[in-house]
């Protein structure tokens, strides 16, 4: 027997399933299956719907090997619309239980039959749903035997959840505990991190700089608001007004007769090496923290600070004490600088030369000192007349700094004076200074450019060493940049002959010899000022030079040396023939 409904609509799908309800009753099929097979049946029904189209739903009854029968569904598109692989077929087969079926006239004689149409059917129907009562009742029991199951094992997890709870509570108040003391244990190391950085920091900036007076400038504005209130500075060598003499705490005095820090106020301070004093007569409202500023000789004054606070943190104190000892170094270190600065720069300046007067011939020359570090001593101009009326003008740097660059120097200068009173070329000059210097420091070098003038000749001769090219104005205004190929430094371990240059020159033209102060800058190199350079002496009117070359010479260094600060010394001299 078999049955077919074509299903297109949600209606058509309903009643296709409730007549497949219905047959599975007819033939037997226990409540529980009937169930399942509905639940199934209905899903595909309603995925079916959703994809579109017209669907056969088949129901029928086989046989099967163990001489049983079931119930065959089969749900698929009609083979004349099916565009779709097998995919889209689905089929189930229940199984019948071995009872009275209805013969396969009955089933023909009407498809849409149901239980209930039938008394034997209804009672057949009314058995099975017994049946599939008593099933469900068993179910039922099963279950209340697993709830009751489990319900015994909550009751004693209950009781382990309640000891477990007091354990809880008491690893709760220990972890509290660790976690108080981890806090405070993070909070002191932060503290310590933060104060380490401060130092490191403040350290820093107190030992960029090698001038006493801007350490102490930058040395309360670290300090001020942050860890004081106030900070008072005593230099020992610095006298006071003789006719007003500053009044100092008894606490800043005794600090610096001992050379230990004191603490001055209305309780103990509990600082470990300091000294705890009576209030100070001079600020009763105010502690005070007077630390003497010590070196490796002796101490150079003392610094009075008040807190920003009521007190300072003890670690904090101890802080400020170490940053003073520190400031106290760079003070001196900054003083010895300057001292030795100043000797180097007064010798450097004893050296240069008083320019010759020539006629036909001017000169200016410009030496400026580097403001920073020890750079200055290494370069010189000097200019002076030989035994042929020829006037011989050098410029020149010596490597390295400080007093021994100023010493070589002068070595150098005398040692071609020396030379020159013999007849020689500026090339034989600068090969036997390369000698010199090469014989009497191995391990120091020096740069040269050696230009002579004579009266009676039009010509320029000129020699370079390692030194940044000449650069010559010409009447017309034009600037030509002296580059022939100049010989090697002087001192380096190299034998050389260095060439001699010429070049000749018209009444009106100007040699500029400089020092690479003058032009190089670490971040755009050396052609660049060169550039600028022979821009500005090219900005000359045809007589600005011929009437105040000393003028010409600083017009020409301000736009060169726009900042005041200079890593290296700066020397120029100006050789210019009188239109």
């Amino acid at each position: 027997m078999t049955n077919t409904w074509q299903i297109d609509s949600v209606t058509d799908a309903a009643a296709a399933r409730a007549a497949a309800a219905r047959l599975a009753a007819r033939h037997g099929v226990p409540a529980l299956e009937r169930a399942r097979l509905a639940a199934t049946l209905g899903a595909r029904l309603r995925q079916c719907l959703a994809e579109g189209g017209v669907w056969r739903l088949t129901l029928g009854v086989r046989g099967t090997d163990s001489g049983g029968g079931a119930l065959h569904a089969v749900l698929a598109l009609p083979p004349e619309a099916s565009t779709v692989g097998e995919g889209t077929r689905w089929e189930t087969t229940v199984p019948l239980p071995v009872v009275d079926r209805p013969s396969d006239s009955d089933s023909d004689s009407d498809s849409d039959m149901v239980p209930g149409d039938d008394p034997v059917a209804l009672s057949q129907a009314l058995m099975s749903a017994d049946a599939g009562t008593g099933l469900v009742l068993d179910r039922l029991a099963e279950q209340e035997a697993l709830v009751a199951f489990h319900r015994d094992e909550l009751h004693q997890t209950n009781q382990g959840v309640l000891a477990l709870h007091a354990e809880l509570d008491a690893a709760g108040r220990a972890q509290r505990e660790a976690f108080a003391a981890e806090r405070r244990a993070r909070n002191e190391a932060e503290n310590s991190r933060r104060r380490l950085t401060f130092l490191a920091d403040a350290s820093a900036v107190l030992n960029t700089s090698l001038n006493h007076g801007e350490i102490l400038r930058r040395l309360p504005e670290l300090l001020v608001p942050r860890y004081a209130a106030k900070v008072g500075i005593w230099l020992f060598d610095e006298e006071d007004d003789p006719h007003h003499p500053a009044a100092r705490p008894a606490a800043t005095v005794r600090a610096a007769r001992t050379g230990r820090p004191q603490y001055a106020a209305d309780h103990p301070g509990g600082m470990r090496g300091v000294d705890d004093q009576p209030p100070s007569v001079l600020h009763p409202d105010r502690p005070l923290l007077c630390v003497p500023l010590l070196t490796h000789r002796a101490p150079l004054g003392v610094l009075t600070l008040s807190p920003p606070g009521e007190r300072w943190d003890p670690d904090d104190a101890v802080m400020l004490i170490e940053l003073t000892r520190r400031a106290g170094i760079a003070i001196d270190n900054a003083r010895r600088f300057e001292h030795n600065r100043d000797i180097a720069e007064t010798l450097q300046r004893a050296l240069l030369t008083e320019l010759p007067t020539t006629p036909g011939l001017s000169l200016a020359a410009r030496y400026l000192p580097a403001t920073h570090g020890m750079n200055i001593g290494g370069d010189w101009y000097d200019a002076f007349h030989r035994p042929d009326g020829s006037l011989i003008t050098v410029i020149g740097d010596v490597t390295g700094h400080g007093l021994h660059a100023a010493v070589m120097m002068s070595q150098l200068r005398t040692a071609l004076r020396a030379y020159a009173v013999d007849d020689g070329s500026p090339g034989r000059l600068l090969s036997r200074l390369h000698k010199f210097l090469h014989r009497l420091q191995p391990n120091l070098y020096a740069t040269a450019v050696i230009a002579r003038f004579h009266p009676d000749e039009s010509t320029l001769t000129w020699a370079a060493a390692g030194h940044p090219p000449p650069v010559l104005r010409l009447p017309d205004g034009r600037v030509r940049i002296l580059d022939a190929k100049p010989g090697a430094m002087l001192g380096i371990p190299l034998e050389q002959e260095i060439a001699d240059h010429t070049e000749r020159v018209a009444p009106g033209s100007t040699l500029t010899l400089y020092t690479d102060g003058l032009v190089e800058c670490r971040a755009e190199g050396i052609d660049p000022g060169i550039e600028r350079l022979s821009a500005a002496l090219g900005s000359f009117g045809p007589a600005e030079l011929d009437t105040d070359l000393e003028d010409a010479a600083d017009r020409i260094l301000n736009p060169l040396l726009s900042d005041s600060e200079r890593d290296d010394d700066v020397c120029l001299l100006l050789c210019h023939l009188h239109g």
